[in-house]
């Protein structure tokens, strides 16, 4: 990400007269691990559970962290920068969805906002260590080495206790619940605990018979990616999320990547293009329970999409105007990206739900990629990327009306539930309301 660290990385590889070419090729390649791994660990966690693909990504991520420090040569560096990029999703989709899980609707936005806190401080805190540690062989291995201490996870989370309801295992996440309500001070009567779990298709662990179990079961483990474009509905809200991570994903590496072209200390850019990060987030937590997702995510679309098409009618001497102008875009598309993990996690059913993720993540993954080579487009027209970004994140903003509000609403469950989604029922939110009560703060 640092030009400098990256000059020094590519004079070690006998590299320095492509740089420029090798160092989009490592971006972009890092960015292809991320598409894999949100297929293939997307698809895991679905079938053997949040926690255990959680930890195998950890593991992976640092043992190939610690491999890349010790590479000889250039395409095994690149092999383990791939395998990184990978278990990059594992460790944070994966995360992610368990916290949305084991919450209530009230306390989505916190659970959801909060994780992307910790990713902005991580941001800031690579520019940081990239400061004082000159030598890249062991800032990668500073960078690696902590992931460590986060085994020892193992002892505290606990597996998803939706997802283990959707998979006929109702006793392991009725003792989840319980011991959650204990956590938290709150007693949960056997009957409204049963209850709960009827509600979602089964009470005391199993469905009303040993068939409906199997039939349960049967039906978890065929719900695939295909469900979602097999329903009209679904379709529909489906392709909107993915094009809308498609545009929030690849804005936001653009403009991160293009803080080169501020002018100035390297480090000091970085360490901005971060901190406009928070009150992004910020903003999130003063207006997403007020005023909803989908007025959030259309309007942060909107004006950063219009903030950065300014950016071509700046004379050219006005270079502090538009770096401005790419930082409020910058700012707003942390916005809107905060908004669709959110958003995205609320629409799909659970069933599907971290492999909808992991197909929006994939989706996200290839603005990821086409990332750096837009930015390359500046060497012909300096606005020309900005103009890009802009444009697709104002259809963004606008195609994102077609979704609809998601705010306080019951998680779908089933894929019938997910094409049902929107219309209003007269058995509502009793689910998550008692959700509510066994996690409430």
């Amino acid at each position: 990400m640092l030009y400098s660290k990256m000059v020094r990385f590519s004079s070690q590889f006998n590299l320095v007269c492509d740089d420029a070419h090798f160092r989009v090729m490592a971006d972009s390649l890092f960015m292809v691990g991320a598409l894999l791994g949100s297929i293939i660990f997307g698809d895991m966690s679905d079938r053997f559970g949040r926690r255990p693909i959680f930890f195998l990504s950890l593991v992976l991520q640092v043992v190939f962290g610690l491999l890349a420090a010790a590479a000889t040569e250039y395409y095994t560096f690149m092999l383990c920068r791939l395998v990184i990029g990978s278990t990059t999703s594992g460790v944070f989709l994966v995360a992610y969805v368990i916290a949305m899980e084991m919450v209530g609707p009230t306390k989505r936005l916190y659970a959801g906002v909060v994780c992307q806190f910790f990713f902005t401080t991580g941001y800031i805190l690579t520019a940081a260590f990239a400061y004082f540690i000159k030598d890249w062989r062991i800032l990668q291995v500073a960078l690696s080495a902590p992931g460590i201490v986060f085994l020892c996870y193992w002892w505290f989370v606990p597996e998803s206790a939706r997802w283990l309801i959707t998979k006929g295992r109702g006793v392991e996440a009725k003792e989840i619940l319980l011991k959650a309500a204990k956590e938290n001070k709150v007693t949960i009567p056997e009957d409204i605990l049963d209850n709960l779990l009827t509600k979602t298709g089964m009470a005391n662990g199993d469905l009303p018979s040993e068939q409906g179990a199997r039939e349960k079961k049967t039906r978890a483990r065929k719900a695939t990616l295909f469900h979602l474009f097999h329903y009209p509905n679904l379709r529909k809200r489906t392709l909107v999320i993915l094009f809308s991570w498609f545009v929030n994903s690849g804005t936001y590496y653009g403009l991160s990547w293009n803080t080169s072209n501020l002018g100035g200390n390297d480090y000091i850019n970085f360490l901005l293009a971060g901190a406009v990060e928070y009150p992004g987030y910020a903003f999130l937590l003063l207006t997403l329970n007020r005023w909803g997702r989908k007025a959030v995510l259309c309007g942060c679309m909107i004006v950063g999409g219009v903030a950065l098409l300014l950016t071509s009618v700046v004379p050219s001497d006005m270079n502090w105007l538009i770096i401005t102008l790419a930082m409020i875009g910058k700012m707003v598309i942390t916005s809107s990206y905060g908004t669709v993990y959110v958003f995205s996690a609320e629409q799909f059913p659970t069933v599907v739900r971290n492999i909808g993720i992991g197909a929006a993540s994939t989706s996200a993954r290839i603005g990821g990629i086409l990332a750096p080579y837009t930015l390359l487009l500046g060497d012909q027209w300096r606005p020309l990327p900005l103009l890009i970004y802009g444009a697709l994140a104002l259809c963004g903003g606008l195609l994102s009306l077609l979704l609809p509000e998601t705010l306080n609403k019951k998680l779908p469950d089933t894929i019938e539930e997910g094409e049902m989604f929107g219309i209003k029922h007269k058995d509502d939110d009793a689910l998550d309301g008692n959700m509510d009560d066994v996690f409430k703060n």
